[in-house]
C-alpha cells in the first residue's frame, strides 16, 4: 500500500468548502492528492521539497489518495473512517475542524458537543464515534506516546462542561487545550472537581 509521497509540491487547487488539492511530483509523475486546509498552512511553497503520508480509498472504482502531515494523523484518519457511517470526507472535516491533538482529546473524553462543532456532523454522529472510538484511541495514544501526562487537564466529568464555556467566551480550541494542559500540573488544581476553578483559572492564564 502506499504509504507517503516524497517529491515536489508543484500545484494546489481549492476546490471550495474544506476541499484541497495538493499535486506532489514524484519522479517527473504528479500525484494529487485531498488535504486538509490545516496541512496546507503548513505546506512549504510551491517547487519546494516536501513529504506527505497517504491514504488510498477506493471510490466508486477511482481511486482517490489522502494526504496528512504525518504517520500518526493518517492512522488517526484511518481509526475515524472504520466507525460506521463515518466517510473519508467527513473524516477530514474533522481533522481540519479540530486538529490532530484536540479530535483525538475529544474523542477520549467524551466531549459530543466538541466534536459536533464539524459541519456533517450531529449529535448521534458524534456519540457513536465516541462508543466506537473512545478506548481504542485512549490505548491507541498511549502506545504511540501521544499522551497527555496524568493530571495535565480536568477530569473527564467537569472538561466538557469547561471547554464549551470557553468555547462560548471566543476561545479556540487550541488555546483551551493549551491553558488546560498547563494548569493541569498545578498539583492542586489537577485534583479539583469544580468546573468554575478551572474556568477561572483557564481565563486568568489566557489573559496575561
Amino acid at each position: 500500500m502506499l504509504s507517503y509521497l516524497k517529491g515536489t509540491l508543484s500545484d494546489v487547487q481549492k476546490l471550495g468548502g474544506t476541499r484541497v488539492i495538493a499535486t506532489v511530483e514524484v519522479n517527473q509523475i504528479g500525484y494529487d492528492v485531498q488535504i486538509t486546509g490545516r496541512f496546507l498552512a503548513h505546506l512549504p511553497p510551491l517547487g519546494e521539497p516536501t513529504q506527505v503520508f497517504c491514504h488510498l480509498h477506493m471510490r466508486d472504482e477511482q481511486p482517490v489518495l489522502f494526504g496528512f502531515a504525518s504517520r500518526p494523523e493518517r492512522d488517526l484518519f484511518r481509526q475515524l473512517v472504520s466507525v460506521s457511517g463515518i466517510g473519508p470526507q467527513m473524516a477530514m472535516a474533522l481533522l481540519d475542524t479540530l486538529g490532530f491533538q484536540d479530535l483525538i482529546q475529544a474523542v477520549v473524553s467524551g466531549n459530543t458537543r466538541l466534536l459536533s462543532r464539524t459541519p456533517g456532523v450531529g449529535a448521534k454522529t458524534a456519540d457513536r464515534i465516541v462508543l466506537e472510538l473512545k478506548s481504542k484511541l485512549a490505548e491507541w495514544r498511549q502506545q504511540s506516546g501521544l499522551a497527555i501526562a496524568p493530571g495535565s487537564g480536568p477530569i473527564s466529568t467537569v472538561q466538557e462542561e469547561v471547554e464549551m464555556t470557553l468555547l462560548a467566551l471566543g476561545y479556540t480550541s487550541g488555546e483551551i487545550q493549551k491553558a488546560l494542559q498547563t494548569l493541569g500540573q498545578r498539583t492542586t488544581l489537577a485534583k479539583n472537581s469544580d468546573p468554575e476553578a478551572w474556568i477561572r483559572e483557564a481565563i486568568a492564564w489566557l489573559s496575561q
